[in-house]
């Protein structure tokens, strides 16, 4: 019988943490990994396990291929561990993406239809913004305000905002490139210790992203969306939500405002999570949520020697 774990939370990474090769030390052991490629594949018309596994690079980074491919992977690791442990979380989260996959592993939306969903999401974050005029850019060693409030600054008339606050000191702003130029030069100004762009096309959660929230929305309405079985917290509100037209309305809400990673961890943990185990290929949430609640503990699934710890360490819970 499975036991839910009220003390723990299981989040899901979403893109930037894909790497070709990412599933092959799991898929040697765990047949469940190839079988849920599969299934990914079937839904979309393309081996989505051969581009996952041998590349190249170059197309596993089309954001309409990256997403699938990274939903497939959350779900694949969170379909193993429950093969092999009992123990369920009484919390789930995702960071921008990841939410659908811990949609997925929560029991509100079947993974076939989220397939689906997220590849479509990806063309249209890939068709909203003509190649070059929108970028990101990371800022690390400010505080959010100053963030925030410098890119109000400098906007004039143009579109740039905080993006992500993936924790503290560490905000991610996106927009018109020419605003995102004039906000890292105002930022450094200000004594960021680093404001870098990043190697994406896809300038995510900004307002940039309005019209294509609205056609994901109108696609929306026709997955069927279900109440999760764990407390799951978005990110556009950190709120967690019963009602499925508010699930959907959620998600229309994140492609186009900001990631509060930041206040979701620090309101799970608040709420007596003290134990975060992230799912999925990369370490990348590990590394935030460990600044966000340095008091909690925290582990990442990710290849077979991850797994078999963390089942060592939650499974006598």
């Amino acid at each position: 019988m499975n036991e839910q774990n009220y003390n723990l939370g299981f989040v899901f990474p979403g893109q930037g943490s894909q790497s070709v090769g990412m599933m092959s030390a799991m898929a040697t052991v765990y047949p469940q990994i190839k079988h849920t490629f599969e299934q990914a594949s079937a839904v979309l018309g393309l081996d989505l396990w051969n581009l996952v596994e041998n590349g190249p690079e170059g197309d596993l980074n089309q954001t309409e291929n990256t997403q699938p491919a990274m939903l497939a992977a959350g779900v694949a690791f969170w379909r193993v561990w429950c093969e092999q442990s009992t123990v369920r979380p009484a919390w789930m989260a995702g960071h921008s993406l990841g939410e659908y996959t811990a949609l997925v592993c929560s029991g509100s939306i079947a993974f076939e239809d989220a397939v689906q969903l997220v590849a479509e999401r990806g063309r249209l974050m890939q068709s909203a913004v003509p190649m070059g005029v929108g970028s990101m850019a990371a800022i690390l060693g400010l505080q959010d305000h100053q963030v925030v409030n410098t890119c109000a600054e400098v906007a004039n008339g143009e579109i740039v905002a905080a993006a992500n606050f993936n924790a503290p000191g560490q905000v991610v702003i996106a927009g018109e490139t020419a605003a995102v130029d004039r906000a890292i030069d105002a930022l450094k100004a200000l004594g960021a210790k680093r404001a870098l762009k990043l190697p994406v096309s896809v300038p995510s959660h900004c307002r940039l992203m309005e019209a294509a929230a609205d056609t994901l929305n109108d696609i929306l309405q026709n997955i069927n969306v279900e109440m999760p079985n764990v407390t799951l917290i978005h990110n556009a509100d950190v709120k967690s939500h019963g009602s499925p037209e508010v699930i959907r309305n959620a998600l229309k809400e994140q492609l186009f405002n900001p990631v509060r990673w930041v206040e979701g961890v620090k309101f799970m943990h608040e709420q007596g999570v003290s134990t975060f185990v992230e799912c999925g290929p990369g370490k990348v949430l590990m590394g935030l949520n460990k600044r966000i609640a340095p008091d909690a503990a925290h582990m990442t699934i990710f290849d077979p020697d991850s797994l078999n710890s963390v089942l060592e360490q939650l499974n006598g819970c």
